[in-house]
């Protein structure tokens, strides 16, 4: 169970749902940014800031390995 579970990781299915579920992620820090305007809270929307470079960087590596795997066009329609 554990070795189908790493290999599924490794697929296009399994970028795509880390993807999907990085991208959800960003929806938190969207929301986190916009309290933390209303508030003026530097402090909170820093920590956003740093979380949404977080999903970005995320988000290029999952679409580097797509691209390893073989799926060179992804994301291109």
């Amino acid at each position: 169970m554990a070795k189908k579970a790493k290999n599924f990781k490794k697929s296009k299915s399994g970028a795509y749902l880390s993807m999907a579920t990085t991208a959800f992620g960003a929806l938190s820090v969207v929301k986190q940014a916009k309290l933390a305007r209303e508030d003026n809270d530097t402090l909170r929307l820093v920590d956003a800031a740093v979380s949404a470079a977080a999903i970005v960087t995320g988000l290029a590596i999952l679409y580097r390995e797509l691209k390893r795997l073989g799926d060179d066009d992804v994301l291109l329609g």
